[in-house]
């Protein structure tokens, strides 16, 4: 697997869109790169966007454990819930990445979580995602189980052995 691109928007201390194309430059021949920046800058959330579309997990919810509840619109939802990484105020995230599966082809994996009736204060809706092959768009999986079964055959890899 070959991550090509990252993006995203309205993720945890990212509330701008961001993407970040690595066959861009100065990315595209950097043969090493640090990601660097004050506290609350965005870096973990980079890595949580990766994971999130990859996945629906990181290792930033992991380390949550299992106890622990976080207020929400209707009540609350576990702190280890994917969703809790919706920006507060936000009525919808996304993350995004492109990459090279182990076959060779090129594939856009996406994950998103919106608020009911698109209203910053709605009820958390369940979360999305989707895996197509590049550039025909072609979609593979319908069930979010069958996504998340497609994407690890393609890398390779499960959660765990990614992180």
């Amino acid at each position: 697997m070959r991550i090509l691109a990252i993006r995203g928007r309205n993720l945890a201390s990212l509330a701008e869109p961001f993407d970040i194309d690595f066959r861009a430059e100065p990315l595209a021949s950097a043969g090493l790169f640090a990601i660097a920046g004050p506290t609350g800058s965005g870096k973990s959330t980079l890595l949580d966007a990766l994971c999130l579309a990859l996945y629906d997990n990181t290792p930033r919810l992991r380390r949550a454990g299992t106890r622990g509840e976080l207020p929400d619109a209707d009540g609350s939802i576990r702190a280890q819930d994917p969703r809790t990484l919706l920006r507060r105020g936000s009525a919808e995230g996304r993350a995004e990445v492109e990459f090279v599966g182990n076959d060779g082809h090129d594939y856009c994996a996406t994950w998103t979580v919106r608020r009911a009736h698109g209203r910053a204060n709605g009820r958390l809706q369940a979360t999305e995602m989707q895996l197509v092959r590049l550039p025909e768009k072609q979609a593979i999986g319908n069930l979010k189980t069958e996504v998340l079964d497609a994407i690890q055959q393609r890398i390779g890899l499960s959660f765990e052995q990614f992180t």
